[in-house]
């Protein structure tokens, strides 16, 4: 069966159209459909269908026609749309190869109420159903805008004949109007017949227009493609004739083409690299300029590299992901002693990358003191990731372009240090570290911390344009993560990105097991030493921790043990010795005197003098306040390097004993005839803050009372005017402090209490914690003997 062109016959020119029966002769038919009052030619080569025209041509020569759902014509499996077609039988005549053609005209949408006879032709009883002959505004605003639309659709086509739009512009019919069209628009059989079975005039416009506007939309896009394709054959054409001639002389002349050796082989690159369609379509561009490029000119050799740059770059290459949780953490547990917090955000996300595959990677900041394993913490993560290591330092750095890189312009330029650490690891997924993260700088070259927004945000580095590429790379695979000594350097958007892990300080014990696990052992390797030619007892490595280091991390420590081996092996190998074993008696003949002492031992209850506790971005450390007053009345004098803040705190602490003088039994012309001088030692480094409020208030105190403080007790909190002690910061790294100093009493504010859960159950047994709500709080503990009279503040709360 074939579809033949769709032939407009008005209703005029057909005036004898006989009644439709009640009953008639089904023909069943899979691709064609013919609407009422369109003529249509039929071919047909089924001895069934024949049996119904033969049956028609006898009696009314009227056919039902209708559309069957499957493409089965046995008798059983037929399956016919409800709505069809009564056809009036024009004209039939035989064709050679034995099928029959048949000219039918539609004459009326019919309904198919049920199936009378199959064989030996279908047969069924019929409905006419008569045409929707609405008008209304809608209609006619859906009737204009689709012959505007259609007339568009002639306009493009070469296949419609004009006087069609002419014909579709008379015909006011508009239900007439959709069955013309649509026989005369290239659509699916499904498609005409839901126009078939829309009755509603309204509906069946409203699928029309949506069927015209696609057919419009096509053929728009097939003469663009067309015309494309045309100037693309075109210019293709031309350039292939000139390199063949090119090919031909160079042949002819003998000489070797490179050059064209050259092109092929970064043609090939670029299609095996998997790079973005942006970026091929850039290095299709530029390799195009480089074609038409002597090789002795300046930009031949910008353009190469640039190609090398993309061709190089991972674009699809990756390492896959070691997702076996417990494997990972036996990794990490392998190369780093502790730090459970790190370890578990670090499962978490194998965790979630092996339920969600394509999660996006984290960006984590480690902050923490000098020495606490930060660096070495990245390279064990990807180690139980499986994934590339790539570090890179930002200490120092001022120039934007170290991350952007450098525009094309300029010679020697280069991508930024994020491009070519992906070329250098290989893959598009490596773990990335940015080392010191809060030392990076400003100048008038940019700044590079701004730069890095758009690298650590997951919502933006999908699409991360290098200045050097011009292209857009994506970086959301890759794991970022950054360390840093503070925060308070790092801008404040910049660390929005990035989900913050501390690493505090280690204590004395965590010291002792990583020294056993990991620093020994790596100083035995490093120097040349055997297992059991160097020995270090358990004594001995206390010793070093608390009599030749005092810091929060572990270089110092491992330096130390580092001295002994070297010093055993230089025994060893002048043959004095076989093996030593290191221990506290004789420790001291390898590192020689002890280096530090407590500083509390070398302390007594004095008046003045309080012991306080401040947080650095090494660690924390007690600082010593101490306080003097000698005749005259210039007031309070600050030595020491103090910041803004530390100033201010001190003069809130003076002002709040001054305003409760009384209280204290200090005399009232105290403070015209006395000026008072704060000190805190080690003049030579700055210090600031609010935390030591506390301390500084207790040594003004003990100073005015003439009532010495306790040298074996530290406090840190910040104060108000009303004698209030407001929470701080840096608890763990302080109390940590505090016991390498030897201190096992430490004041804290009352809201710093839930703070002490961070501190290592074994420090928490050995120490006394006191904490404060008030000021009278605090010096109710540190001075031998309380202040004789309350302040008025605490009178009033009581």
């Amino acid at each position: 069966m074939n579809d033949g062109p769709t032939l407009l016959h008005q209703p005029s020119d057909f005036t004898d159209i006989p009644d439709i029966p009640t009953e008639l002769p089904i023909l069943p038919m899979s691709n064609i459909l013919v609407f009422p009052y369109v003529v249509a030619p039929i071919i047909i080569s089924d001895e069934k269908r024949m049996a119904v025209v033969n049956e028609a041509l006898s009696e009314r020569k009227i056919v039902g026609l209708f559309v069957q759902k499957n493409k089965d014509d046995s008798d059983e499996s037929i399956d016919l749309h409800e709505v069809g077609t009564a056809v009036f039988l024009l004209k039939m005549f035989r064709i050679p190869d034995g099928s029959m053609g048949l000219m039918v005209q539609g004459l009326s949408r019919i309904q198919l109420k049920e199936v009378t006879q199959s064989d030996p032709y279908l047969k069924g009883k019929v409905q006419a159903i008569p045409e929707d002959t609405s008008q209304t505004v809608k209609i006619e605003a859906l009737r204009r805008e689709v012959v505007e639309v259609y007339q568009e659709i002639i306009n493009l086509s070469p296949f419609l004949p004009e006087e069609l739009g002419q014909a579709i512009s008379s015909l006011e019919h508009p239900g007439r109007l959709a069955d013309l069209i649509v026989s005369n628009l290239k659509t699916d059989i499904a498609d005409r017949q839901k126009i078939l079975s829309a009755l509603n005039v309204e509906k069946r416009l409203t699928i029309l227009l949506k069927y015209l506007n696609r057919e419009l939309e096509l053929l728009k896009l097939g003469n663009k493609i067309q015309s494309e394709v045309k100037n693309k054959i075109e210019d293709s054409q031309r350039e292939y004739f000139l390199r063949e001639q090119m090919k031909a002389i160079q042949k002819e002349l003998g000489d070797k083409d490179e050059r064209t050796v050259e092109i092929d082989e970064l043609k090939e690159k670029i299609e095996k690299a998997g790079m973005s369609e942006e970026a091929k379509e850039s290095a299709e561009k530029e390799l195009d300029r480089l074609t038409k490029m002597p090789p002795q000119a300046a930009e031949y050799t910008v353009s190469r590299t640039y190609l090398d740059w993309l061709v190089s770059l991972p674009w699809q290459t990756n390492t896959v992901d070691q997702l076996d949780v417990l494997k990972a953490k036996e990794i990490l547990d392998e190369d780093h002693y502790d730090l459970k917090d790190v370890k578990d955000r670090i499962l978490e996300f194998l965790a979630v990358r092996k339920l969600k595959a394509d999660s996006k990677g984290p960006i984590l900041c480690f902050v923490g003191p000098p020495g606490v394993g930060k660096t070495s913490l990245g390279k064990s993560i990807a180690r139980a990731m499986g994934r590339k290591f790539v570090r890179y330092s930002l200490g120092g750095m001022r120039d934007e372009a170290e991350i952007r890189g450098h525009r094309r312009t300029y010679i020697g330029s280069l991508p930024g240090r994020i491009i070519q650490g992906l070329k250098r690891s290989g893959s598009n997924n490596p773990v990335f570290m940015l080392d010191e993260i809060d030392k990076v700088g400003m100048d008038f070259r940019g700044d590079p911390a701004s730069a890095l927004l758009e690298v650590l945000d997951p919502e933006q580095n999908t699409a991360f344009s290098d200045h050097y590429l011009e292209v857009s790379f994506d970086l959301s695979k890759v794991m970022f993560i950054t360390t840093a000594n503070m925060l308070d350097t790092i801008p404040r958007p910049l660390l929005d990105r990035m989900e913050v892990l501390r690493l505090p300080g280690y204590i004395d014990q965590e010291k002792l097991e990583i020294a056993k696990t990991y620093l020994v052992p790596r100083q035995q390797v490093e120097n040349g030493l055997k297992k059991s030619q160097i020995r270090f007892t358990d004594k001995s490595i206390r010793k070093i921790i608390s009599d030749y280091t005092r810091e929060a991390g572990l270089r110092n420590l491992e330096r130390e043990i580092g001295s002994c081996c070297r010093k055993v092996a230089r025994m060893i190998a002048e043959e004095k010795i076989s093996k030593y074993s290191v221990k506290d008696s004789n420790l001291s003949d390898l590192l020689g005197p002890r280096k530090f002492f407590p500083e509390v031992a070398q302390r007594n209850d004095e008046v003045g003098v309080a012991t306080g506790l401040a947080w650095t971005q090494v660690g924390g450390v007690i600082l010593f306040v101490e306080a003097t007053a000698m005749k005259g009345g210039k007031g309070l004098v600050l030595t020491g390097q103090l910041g803004d803040v530390m100033k201010e705190s001190a003069q809130a602490a003076l002002s709040y004993i001054r305003a409760h003088a009384d209280a204290f039994n200090i005399p009232e012309d105290y403070f015209q005839n006395h000026d008072i001088h704060i000190h805190i030692p080690e003049g030579a480094t700055p210090k600031d803050g609010p935390s030591a409020g506390v301390t500084l208030a207790t040594a003004l105190v003990s100073l005015l009372t003439k009532k010495p403080v306790k040298h074996d007790v530290a406090m840190t909190g910040e104060i108000t005017l009303r004698g209030k002690v407001l929470p701080v910061g840096g608890v763990k790294e302080k109390v940590l402090a505090a016991k390498r100093s030897g201190i096992d009493h430490v004041i804290l504010p009352k809201l710093n209490e839930k703070d002490l859960e961070e501190i290592p159950e074994e420090i928490r047994k050995t120490m006394k914690f006191t904490f404060a709500e008030w000021l009278d709080d605090v010096l109710a503990v540190t001075l031998n003997s309380t202040p004789q009279k309350q302040p008025r503040s605490r009178k009033k709360k009581a």
